[in-house]
């Protein structure tokens, strides 16, 4: 898991990339939205590198938050799952949100049914 505080960059983006791509084993689609940092021409250079790697991109339609899974994740980490407390200090809140994420589908799961 990578955690970065400010803003995101294309090169930050294509290091996670690079550093996921030597994990993999089996071929692997990664889902996109059409955030500046997906479709920057600094990003889409690796597109043939990572295609080579058995990574294939999948973009979602521009203004579809219902199809990006991470929208419904952060809706529940914000909404169901980080109590008031964790927002007593950016370390607290940071550690909450790291905790969520690490513990996705052992203690938090989300039903779509």
């Amino acid at each position: 898991m990578y955690s970065k505080e400010g803003s995101l960059t294309s090169d930050a983006v294509i290091e996670y990339i690079n550093d996921f791509s030597k994990t993999i084993t089996l071929r692997t689609v990664i889902v996109l939205d059409n955030a500046s940092i997906h479709s920057s021409i600094l990003f889409k250079n690796n597109l043939i590198e990572w295609k080579n790697k058995g990574i294939d991109f999948f973009y979602l339609p521009t203004y579809s938050p219902h199809l990006n899974l991470i929208e419904h994740l952060w809706r529940f980490m914000k909404y169901e799952w980080i109590e008031f407390s964790a927002y007593n200090s950016w370390n607290n809140l940071v550690n909450y949100v790291e905790n969520i994420v690490n513990n996705f589908g052992k203690l938090y799961t989300i039903n779509f049914a």
